[in-house]
């Protein structure tokens, strides 16, 4: 393997990262724009339960409210293209437990290694999130995110700077603690875009097509993120409902009211 410079790591990364989300994010938000109506899941759960605080009418996001999003999504891209050019920089050093060759542990270490990397990011997550909305550390740390209400693809990646860098320490010290293969590095990373921009799709774009089932009691969903995005008391998990519904901060009627909604 081919060893750089710290500066061309983090040029080349910072143009995928940044590319990579707005690839997902702009695609996905122009999907939703053009592929559905008005009939959405905001509407079909108003109209079933009369529930308007946790919906809202339905409409575009003023162009300044995506901007905000983009402009800290760069910033963003930026404190995460850094992070990678630092383990990059790492694995070259021969420092970190980042491997290549796939026959050096068993087959199946593979998909364990992505289950714990995976639990281990949501874990982090849940309590990094919710220390971010403590009353002290909310407007430095949290507040930009929470300007799109609701929240659509492009505030996926929408985060104040140190919120950014708390997201990238955790991958940092996950390749020096976990030997995790690259491939499951890009899994990971992977995961985490794609379920990122599926969390904020909102009520107001989520088409009321979209399934509500069992997954909704165990994994976090755009609904189950929308909530959070009105209610910021509530739902602070990335993948899974596991540390809301154990630590009471799940909304108490959302299994309800959400989870189960058919059509």
């Amino acid at each position: 393997m081919n060893h750089y410079s710290f500066e061309f790591y983090g040029f080349a990364f910072f143009g995928i990262i940044l590319a990579r989300y707005l690839i997902f994010a702009g695609g996905t938000h122009l999907f939703l724009d053009k592929a559905f109506g008005k009939d959405t899941t905001a509407e079909l759960l108003q109209a079933r339960s009369g529930e308007r605080l946790l919906t809202s009418d339905r409409g575009r996001l003023p162009h300044t409210t995506i901007g905000s999003d983009i402009k800290l999504s760069i910033l963003s891209s930026l404190v995460f293209a850094v992070s990678a050019a630092a383990i990059a920089s790492a694995y070259d050093l021969g420092i970190t437990k980042l491997y290549t060759d796939v026959d050096r542990y068993p087959l199946w270490y593979l998909g364990a290694s992505y289950l714990v990397a995976i639990v281990a990011q949501d874990a982090y997550f849940y309590f990094m999130h919710r220390l971010c909305h403590h009353k002290f550390l909310f407007r430095w740390c949290h507040q930009g995110h929470h300007r799109s209400n609701p929240p659509t693809p492009w505030t996926s990646f929408a985060f104040d700077l140190p919120e950014a860098i708390a997201h990238s320490l955790f991958l940092i010290g996950l390749v020096f603690i976990v030997p995790l293969h690259f491939i499951t590095v890009m899994a990971v990373l992977t995961t985490m875009t794609v379920w990122a921009v599926v969390n904020h799709l909102g009520f107001d774009r989520l088409p009321a097509s979209f399934p509500h089932h069992w997954c909704g009691r165990w994994f976090t969903g755009p609904a189950h993120h929308s909530i959070h995005h009105r209610h910021y008391g509530f739902h602070y998990g990335l993948y899974f409902t596991f540390w809301d519904r154990q630590l009471g901060t799940q909304l108490p009627t959302y299994e309800q009211e959400f989870a189960n909604v058919t059509h």
